[in-house]
């Protein structure tokens, strides 16, 4: 039997065997085959991450978005004001203040620092807050024509809120900056007592609502004027001129129905805020009850007397202590029980002497 295969080769010998193994490395054609395959690899999970990305991205752009903390630059001309009230009253006048020139001498030079809010509705936008910056870029346009004020950076409130929510939007920058007279507070509340949209129709009860933030005392400050703007309407030409405590004085004495219509007739003729700052004044002094006939009554006397290094002055229901400890550091339950002893040993003195 032979060794030969059928194709005539016989098996290599030691001594026959290649010195070294083949090499095996690709030759140019399919190393740039493999190099191809890699970047497209590569290139791929690139994409693939990037897209990721991406989602990620619109993602969070959309929940910006729907929560207004996106910024957008809209054209004027697609921003209207009408469909709340303004939280200021005589808005013609603040339109052509000083402190308007000095708003638009500000944009002039350095652009729109701040933007203003609104929100979508039809093909355009309501105003919410920023009113003064949007008036201010509207002047500067009619003035000048140029195009960079034809456009006001706005952050758009996309998503939809009931009416109250935009009147608290509203008031909420002017409160917090104080800007606003307590006139022009009480003339929301009002306004949005009056509005079909909102659920509350008592302009008392607004103020709590629309202001839940202040102090309480401010509150009642604002109800004061609520009142007050209430019962004299149109008659009370100039309210922003109107005094915190003159306004609540005058509030007060008007809570008797006799007082409104005579006070009405002579707001009426004041043709001015310092007319109406005196016929307010002139009313108050009216208003207050005449002093009693008769003797004045005695004063009650008074008894001073020193105990150890505190000295007690007594009068009528009155009695002072005044000493050397500093009563605010003493512990609440030890004044307690010390005022209490104190208040039972007058008590008998005072059950003895009836005796």
């Amino acid at each position: 039997m032979t060794d030969r295969n059928k194709f005539g080769f016989s098996p290599l010998t030691p001594d026959e065997a290649p010195a070294r193994p083949r090499d095996r490395r690709p030759g140019p054609m399919g190393a740039a085959v493999r190099e191809t395959a890699e970047n497209l690899a590569e290139a791929t999970e690139a994409k693939i991450e990037q897209r990721r990305r991406n989602a990620e991205d619109a993602k969070a752009f959309r929940a910006a978005a729907a929560e207004g903390r996106v910024l957008s630059d809209l054209p004027l001309d697609r921003i209207r004001t009408d469909a709340l009230p303004r939280d200021r009253l005589e808005l013609e006048a603040v339109a052509q203040s000083d402190e308007m020139e000095e708003l638009k001498a500000s944009i002039r030079a350095r652009g729109q620092r701040e933007p203003i809010e609104v929100w979508a509705e039809g093909d355009g936008y309501q105003l919410l807050k920023g009113w003064r910056r949007l008036t201010a870029l509207s002047q500067l346009f009619a003035e000048t024509g140029e195009a960079r004020f034809s456009t006001v950076t706005a952050r758009v409130a996309a998503d939809p809120r009931d009416r109250l929510a935009r009147y608290i939007d509203m008031v909420e920058e002017n409160v917090v900056r104080e800007d606003l007279t307590f006139a022009e507070m009480a003339q929301v509340a009002i306004a949005a007592a009056l509005d079909e949209g909102v659920d509350e129709i008592d302009p008392d009860a607004m103020v709590g609502r629309l202001y839940g933030a202040l102090h309480k005392t401010k509150r009642s400050y604002i109800r004061s004027f609520v009142f007050l703007l209430s019962v004299l309407g149109e008659d009370l030409k100039f309210p922003k001129a109107v005094a915190r405590n003159l306004g609540v004085e005058v509030s007060r004495a008007l809570r008797r129905p006799d007082a409104v219509e005579a006070l009405r007739a002579r707001l009426a003729e004041a043709a001015d805020a310092e007319a109406q700052t005196r016929i307010l004044t002139e009313f108050l002094e009216s208003a207050k009850p005449a002093p009693k006939e008769g003797p004045a009554p005695a004063p009650s006397p008074k008894l001073e007397l020193h105990v150890g290094a505190t000295k007690v002055t007594a009068r009528g229901r009155e009695c002072r202590i005044v000493g050397t400890t500093d009563y605010s550091e003493v512990p609440r339950d030890r004044l307690e029980r010390a005022i209490r002893a104190f208040e039972a040993e007058i008590g008998n003195t005072a059950r003895i002497r009836r005796l």
